[in-house]
């Protein structure tokens, strides 16, 4: 690290009041892949973006977000608990928690990306907090995860158990596949039914030109919203399953 990367990462440490033993793991959380390749590309080798750690913090997210259900909500069944552990899991939530701890000021980025409004991209500040979730499990333990963050995450849970934060199938759907398979999910009307106040539609989803989810509604963006809860369900399922999407198999 240079002076200024350095007085970055010893002003976020202050901020979250924490001190690392390797600085270098939580400079490598915020090195965003823009960044990154405009330091590679001056000669800079030693430089890893947060690619790797976002990779791991995304699965130590979930594991802080089921144990708070498990523990706090011993009433919620399986069902409830995978629904709202993909709200609360959400990159709706998880920017405003990176907001929360101001964390965009922190990010180390790209000229372009800082031009076009980076640090205020729900999708940079979310990738963001979950590699800032796994340097500091890697360097300072799980523990120390769930003292700054499970309060954070709590809240966010009874939002969602309140009504003040609805489930969004279709968002939902929509993130898993492009993080884990880097597609988004289609929709197609196959046919409609009926005129008038009685038409129905008819519409399928599709992942890589195969169907995961149908749905049938009085409108388009009812049988949308109805096709891709099954998409998701069906995704989820098989994930519990370890057999995920078989088709997506080799990405």
């Amino acid at each position: 690290m240079n002076d200024i990367e350095r007085k970055i990462v010893e002003d976020l440490q202050n901020r979250l009041n924490i001190t690392f033993f390797k600085e270098e793991l939580l400079f490598e959380a915020l090195v965003h892949t823009s960044y990154y390749n405009e330091q590679r590309q001056s000669g800079r080798v030693e430089i890893r973006s947060n690619e790797r750690l976002e990779f791991l913090g995304d699965a130590v997210v979930d594991l802080l977000i089921c144990e708070i259900l498990y523990k706090e909500y011993p009433d919620l069944d399986e069902g409830m608990m995978a629904k709202i552990k993909a709200a609360v899991a959400s990159e709706e939530v998880l920017s405003d928690i990176a907001r929360s701890l101001k964390l965009g000021s922190f990010l180390f980025l790209g000229k372009g990306e800082e031009k076009s409004g980076g640090r205020m991209r729900n999708s940079i500040l979310a990738d963001t907090l979950e590699s800032l979730i796994a340097a500091i499990y890697m360097d300072l333990g799980y523990e120390k995860v769930k003292e700054l963050f499970w309060e954070r995450f709590r809240f966010y849970i009874n939002e969602v158990l309140e009504g003040r934060k609805l489930f969004d199938y279709k968002t939902a759907l929509q993130e898993i596949t492009q993080k884990r398979y880097h597609v988004i999910p289609e929709y197609a009307l196959i046919r409609t039914e009926g005129k008038g106040h009685d038409k129905v539609f008819f519409v399928e989803v599709r992942v890589k030109g195969e169907t995961y989810g149908k749905g049938i509604g009085k409108s388009k963006k009812e049988a949308e919203k109805k096709a891709a809860k099954e998409a998701y369900e069906k995704l989820v399922r098989d994930r519990e399953d370890n057999t995920g999407f078989p088709s997506l198999r080799g990405m």
